[in-house]
């Protein structure tokens, strides 16, 4: 039942995100888009950028910032992915790629733009 709630949390969250970048004026092109590389949260367009958005979320900084929890390892998951769903949508070389993190703590969001680069 834990993890159905922590589904359930973490899915919820990442509704909050899109409707933030929404309001942002992102638009949004694909939520959870899973292969067997792994799983990006949000997939949209910021003007002339692809942008790859990884949201993460903690109650409070007992476990550390949301933010610290998208390490290298993590990174590179989502760079793999990202280079997945680039082969798979035929986005060319030319479009310009960036990866975002939304860090959700309890109810302020924080929007981190190009956190990190891509890793081959």
């Amino acid at each position: 039942m834990e993890n159905l709630n922590k589904r359930r949390l973490g899915a919820d969250r990442e509704m909050s995100a899109a409707a933030y970048l929404r309001r942002q004026g992102l638009v949004i092109l694909e939520q959870n888009f899973r292969c067997r590389q792994g799983e990006i949260d949000i997939v949209c367009r910021d003007g002339s950028y692809l942008v790859f958005v990884e949201v993460k979320y903690r109650r409070n900084e007992e476990k550390g910032s949301p933010q610290e929890a998208v390490g290298i390892v993590k990174q590179k998951k989502i760079c793999r992915v990202a280079d997945y769903y680039r082969l798979a949508h035929s986005v060319g070389n030319d479009m310009d790629v960036r990866y975002d993190v939304v860090a959700i703590q309890g109810e302020r969001i924080t929007w981190i733009k190009n956190a990190f680069p891509h890793h081959y």
